[in-house]
């Protein structure tokens, strides 16, 4: 829980850096998969649920790296007060 909770608070404070964020989003998603992992292997079930999970973050981080990338090739930075949504 304390992962998943600092994990928040890097979330809340670096909220200006797109960067930052997904890198505390993949990091909160680790401690997700860590505690869903630990309880699934404590109630000895199978591992079925984790790994759809687990696939289910790849492509997530996936996607947050490909806005990444377009939002740094359209205006040079990944500052959200650099660009408008209404633009």
């Amino acid at each position: 829980m304390f992962m998943f909770f600092s994990g928040l608070l890097v979330f809340s404070l670096k909220r200006k850096h797109l960067l930052l964020m997904l890198l505390s989003m993949e990091f909160i998603v680790l401690s997700i998969y860590l505690n869903l992992f630990v309880y699934l292997s404590s109630m000895e079930n199978d591992y079925f649920f984790s790994m759809i999970f687990l696939s289910f973050s790849v492509c997530e981080g996936a996607l947050g790296l490909s806005i990444l990338v377009s939002l740094i090739r359209t205006h040079g930075n990944d500052y959200f007060q650099s660009f408008s949504v209404l633009w």
